[in-house]
């Protein structure tokens, strides 16, 4: 008897259990499923150990890895320690990284092992955004990586106003804002850590897109434009309002996979799933915000599915394994809605909306398998109302992602009709504060 197979997720435990359909897909094929996360985990994956009904069930083994997102490569050393504790357990056939954190190490393991990923280049610079602009420096806006340990030294005569700062990084949009001068700037730079690498570069003005790729064997097989709503009213933070799956602009959507194409080329993104994310500035040139070498977050996954008819997930399980795989085109218009929100202590989310009512999924519940229409035609509908926190939580400015409290799922069989239905769905949403 040779040793048990096995299949390696990384990632947020919250993330991985969020998408239950993973498991599903692995244990079909008769796969153990060992899970590396954070240490910061640990504490909740002991929780649903003890429910019998949680999805983590289906995990054969969990390690818990110790590091920090603003600190570069700190959990690389623990992931690779997991793993070859494992390999002598283990065969290992497959590895995926769910989140964006254990991207990096994901990949030096899928190497290690002579397994598909999306390559060393990919994994590393889709992990951080200064290579990201150095390989792709013709898709990028001016920029000055400002290392860590050097910003009382390094010249900023060339920065442009307004500038962004981002940390190098981190995800979510932690730490993004806007700066409009050099007094500005040395506040900002001044709030992060002294061991966090920094980008200054000029903002780019115009509405952000994302391009969701699958690639397999250095060959796109799908790819589609997300359209995005951020806070960027305010004039200083950058966090995701809306999602809308596939963006309805033709000319747009063309040279967005123009440019993605190039992005992944430059790359050399060999197996796995991209998401890349844009701007488009007044005369119409794209400029890469970023681009991550794992799932969209929010509920992109879940848009796709909607406007699809089919999930994402059977067939990232696919090219993980090295099995022929392949996505159908967007036959709907789907969108995600994070509303704003009073300021205050979360009391209630209450939904006016025959059939529907708000449900808790809190920071680390598993969110619901939401059903797509069955002809492409049907009606413009609402199917889930989520509130990400809980009760009693102090509902602030949205600074991160992590900050926001409530979002929707809507599709429609145009965009006219998803428009539509939105304005309703906002009136029908109360957020109670106190």
């Amino acid at each position: 008897m040779g040793l048990p197979r096995a299949f390696v997720l990384t990632g947020s435990f919250l993330v991985v259990c969020r998408a239950p359909l993973y498991f599903q897909q692995l244990r079909e094929r008769g796969l153990r499923i060992l899970l590396v996360t954070p240490s910061s985990w640990r504490s909740v994956a002991q929780a649903a150990a003890q429910d019998p009904l949680h999805p983590s069930q289906a995990l054969s083994d969990i390690a818990f890895v110790d590091g920090s997102v603003d600190k570069e490569n700190s959990f690389t050393a623990g992931v690779i320690a997991a793993v070859r504790a494992w390999r002598s357990r283990y065969d290992i056939v497959g590895t995926y990284a769910v989140g964006e954190t254990l991207v990096e190490p994901t990949g030096l393991v899928a190497d290690g092992l002579g397994l598909p990923s999306p390559g060393l280049r990919a994994s590393r610079a889709c992990r951080s955004k200064y290579l990201q602009r150095w390989y792709a420096p013709e898709l990028s806006p001016f920029s000055l990586t400002i290392p860590a340990g050097s910003r009382e030294s390094v010249d900023v005569s060339t920065v442009r106003y307004p500038a962004v700062v981002k940390p190098a990084s981190r995800h979510s949009s932690s730490g993004v804002t806007t700066v409009s001068g050099i007094t500005e700037l040395y506040e900002k730079l001044a709030e992060f850590p002294a061991h966090e690498s920094v980008l200054v570069e000029t903002k780019v003005v115009g509405p952000e897109f994302s391009v969701e790729s699958l690639v397999q064997g250095g060959e796109i097989v799908f790819a589609s434009v997300t359209r995005k709503e951020t806070t960027e009213s305010d004039g200083w933070t950058f966090v995701e309002l809306s999602h809308t799956v596939p963006n309805d602009k033709e000319v747009v959507n063309t040279t967005l996979l123009m440019a993605n194409r190039r992005l992944l080329s430059t790359l050399d993104v060999r197996d796995g799933i991209t998401h890349a994310e844009f701007r488009v500035d007044e005369a119409g040139r794209p400029a890469l915000m970023e681009v991550a070498a794992r799932t969209p977050g929010d509920g992109i996954c879940l848009l796709y599915q909607l406007a699809t008819g089919a999930p994402l997930e059977p067939e990232l399980v696919r090219i993980a394994l090295g099995e022929k795989a392949s996505y159908p085109a967007p036959a709907r218009y789907a969108r995600q809605v994070y509303l704003e929100h009073e300021f205050g202590e979360l009391v209630d989310v209450t939904v006016d909306w025959p059939g529907v009512t708000a449900q808790w999924v809190g920071e680390s519940g598993i969110w619901p398998d939401l059903k797509p229409a069955v002809m492409p035609d049907e009606p413009a509908a609402l199917r889930a109302v989520l509130v990400h926190r809980e009760p009693g939580d102090q509902l602030t400015a949205l600074r991160s992602s992590e900050d926001r409290s409530v979002s929707f799922f809507i599709d429609a069989a145009t965009v006219a009709e998803l428009d539509e239905i939105e304005q309703r769905v906002r009136a029908a949403i109360d957020i109670h504060v106190r």
